[in-house]
C-alpha cells in the first residue's frame, strides 16, 4: 500500500500518518527524517544535500527526490509506505510518478485531508509537539496523558513558534501556492481521495479504514 498524505498545516497529517503506519505496519516517511538520517550517516546524497544547506540554499528538487527514492528502496518499504510532506511541488510529484513507473509501481492513493482555514488556526494554536520524537498533540482534541510530557518517549511537549496564528496564516498562503497544484495533479490522475479532517479524529480514522479497506479487498 503506497500512500501520499496531503493537507494544509494543521490538517492532521502527522497524527493520521502515525495511525496508518501503526495499523498497516508500513513506515511513515518525511523528507525531514530522510535529510537527518542521511546527514547523520554521512551518505553521498546526504553530503550533497549538506553542501546546499551550508550555503543557506534550498536542496534542489532533483536531489530531494533522489533522497526519497533511495529511502523507498529500503527493506521496510516492501509492503508500502506513507509519504508525509512529499512531494512538495509539481516537479517533485511528476518526478516521483516517473521514477515509480520505471519500477513498475504507482501510488495507490494521494489522501487529501481537507479542512477550513478557521479550523486550522484554532487547531494550530492548541497544537503541541514533542521536542524529542516529534509526536503531535492538541490541547483540546488529543492532549498528552501527562501535561507537557510525551506519551511515547517522555520528552517535553511544547508549542512551536510556527504554530502561532500569524505564522499559520503565512504558511497557509505558501501551501496554497505550492501544494494545491499537486492536489489537482493527483485528482486528474484519479488518485486523490478526499477526507474531511475537520471531523473528530475517530471519524477521520473510520473514513481512512473504509477507503483502504476497498484497496485491500476487505473491511478493517
Amino acid at each position: 500500500m503506497k500512500l501520499i498524505l496531503m493537507g494544509a498545516p494543521g490538517a492532521g497529517k502527522g497524527t493520521h500518518a502515525r495511525y496508518l503506519s501503526e495499523k498497516y505496519q508500513i513506515p511513515q516517511i518525511s523528507t525531514g527524517d530522510i535529510f537527518r538520517a542521511n546527514l547523520r550517516e554521512g551518505t553521498p546524497l546526504g553530503l550533497k544535500a549538506k553542501s546546499y544547506m551550508d550555503q543557506g540554499l534550498l536542496v534542489p528538487d532533483e536531489l530531494t527526490t533522489d533522497l526519497v527514492l533511495d529511502r523507498l528502496q529500503q527493506e521496510d518499504c516492501e509492503n508500502g509506505y506513507i509519504l508525509d510532506g512529499f512531494p512538495r511541488n509539481l516537479n517533485q510529484a511528476e518526478a516521483l510518478t516517473q521514477a515509480l513507473s520505471d519500477r513498475g509501481e504507482e501510488i495507490d492513493f494521494a489522501i487529501h485531508l481537507e479542512i477550513s482555514e478557521e479550523v486550522i488556526i484554532r487547531r494550530m494554536e492548541g497544537r503541541r509537539v514533542c521536542e524529542k520524537c516529534g509526536a503531535s498533540y492538541n490541547l483540546v482534541s488529543l492532549p498528552p496523558l501527562t501535561p507537557g510530557i510525551c506519551d511515547f518517549c517522555g520528552g517535553a511537549v511544547v508549542q512551536r513558534k510556527d504554530d502561532e496564528a500569524e505564522t499559520v496564516r503565512k504558511r497557509l498562503e505558501v501551501y496554497r501556492e505550492q501544494t494545491e497544484p499537486i492536489v489537482r495533479y493527483y485528482r486528474e490522475q484519479g488518485k486523490e481521495a478526499r477526507i474531511d479532517s475537520g471531523q473528530s479524529i475517530e471519524a477521520v480514522r473510520e473514513e481512512l479504514k473504509q477507503l483502504l479497506g476497498e484497496k485491500d479487498g476487505h473491511q478493517n
